[in-house]
């Protein structure tokens, strides 16, 4: 009997044998970047060869529990033949779909560092407030996850919070998981500020960048302006009085960054063009993210920071994610970083709408 998925299989199980040959090879061993290469696409293969073997084992059961119904006369092996292929008729569908996703090419720039950008927007203090209540939120979650988060450049907001902050966080897979976040989060509630009770609602900005290497992005200094002017805010006598921050202005694009967190001027210059490179570079990848949610319903990860993507309701303890509809009643929690359910449920949509895509 044909099996379009098991003979779609057969490249993947030549690829994988001949890579596990290459990366024993003096001569790929010694050309590292190479051997990483080789190595990430080896584990890639692997999950999917080993997902395909069980998937061949339970087809294999299948044939056999079929046979035995149709040829045996015992009336207990076909009852037991009869459930098992009861239970295969649960399972083989979600191995299939789960083949299927792992088949789904993961987009390069999901292993990559990011830089989270949160901006206080329509609202005021409040919006600034929320601002740093997101911040927090991110920053729990990064905690949990393992993942490292500096901040690189921070304007405090008149009552609290930050009319903006921006942030490096490094770790394993980072934009593949935050990369969702991006657009704008919109909080109701009663600001602290409100004598009357009444619920406001305000919004505040969420950018996303995949971290730029200096393959991805080609500077030339000649298009930087580098301004140094002292640090702001708090840190210490040091840090007011030296001229170790550092703003610099790609002058082609317009594109404009500062940081001040270090005392040192060469460690602020450092993040500043790190955070330059991936600005400039996450001009680019926004058009190939808008031409990908121009065939895609679920714009999940466009990266389109005017899109309302999330509300969070403090009277109800609600949170709606509107790209897909899903809502949560445990608001506390989501607040302390647990946002897990939520990606989760979004990288789910997003897997199955990239599915239909390959026609698998």
């Amino acid at each position: 009997m044909e099996n379009p998925l098991l003979e779609k299989l057969e490249t993947y199980y030549i690829r994988f044998k001949e890579i596990g040959q290459l990366i024993t090879d003096p001569e790929v061993i010694g050309d590292m970047e190479r051997y990483v290469k080789l190595t990430k696409e080896y584990k890639e293969l692997e999950a999917i060869t080993s997902a395909a073997d069980l998937y061949k084992k339970a087809l294999a059961t299948g044939e056999e529990s079929q046979s035995i119904l149709d040829s045996e006369e015992d009336a207990e092996l076909k009852e037991m033949a009869q459930l098992e292929l009861e239970e295969l008729s649960e399972k083989l569908p979600e191995m299939e779909q789960h083949i299927k996703l792992l088949l789904v090419p993961a987009d390069p720039e999901d292993s990559k560092n990011v830089i989270l950008e949160i901006r206080g927007g329509t609202g005021g203090d409040e919006a600034c407030l929320f601002a740093g209540d997101l911040f927090r939120m991110y920053t729990k979650f990064c905690e949990r996850k393992g993942w490292k988060i500096e901040v690189t450049n921070a304007n405090e907001g008149t009552a609290g919070g930050y009319k903006e902050i921006v942030a490096n966080v490094s770790g394993n897979g980072v934009y593949g998981i935050l990369k969702y976040e991006s657009g704008v989060h919109r909080v109701q509630r009663v600001p602290a500020t409100e004598t009357q009770g009444r619920i406001h609602t305000s919004a505040a900005t969420v950018a996303v960048l995949p971290e730029a290497e200096e393959v991805d992005v080609q500077l030339n200094p000649g298009d930087i302006r580098k301004d140094t002017y002292c640090s702001s805010g708090p840190g210490g006598q040091s840090v007011n009085t030296t001229y170790s921050a550092i703003r610099l202005t790609h002058l082609p694009t317009g594109i404009v960054v500062t940081c001040q967190d270090e005392k040192s001027q060469i460690k602020n210059l450092a993040k500043a063009m790190n955070e330059l490179r991936s600005r400039i570079y996450a001009v680019e990848y926004q058009k190939h993210m808008d031409e990908i949610a121009a065939k895609r319903r679920t714009m999940v990860s466009t990266g389109d920071r005017s899109a309302k993507i999330r509300t969070y309701n403090y009277p109800q303890g609600r949170v709606t994610d509107h790209r897909i509809n899903f809502t949560l009643y445990n608001l506390a929690a989501v607040m302390d970083g647990e946002i897990d359910e939520i990606i989760e449920k979004l990288q789910i949509e997003e897997n199955t709408e990239r599915l239909k895509e390959t026609g698998l």
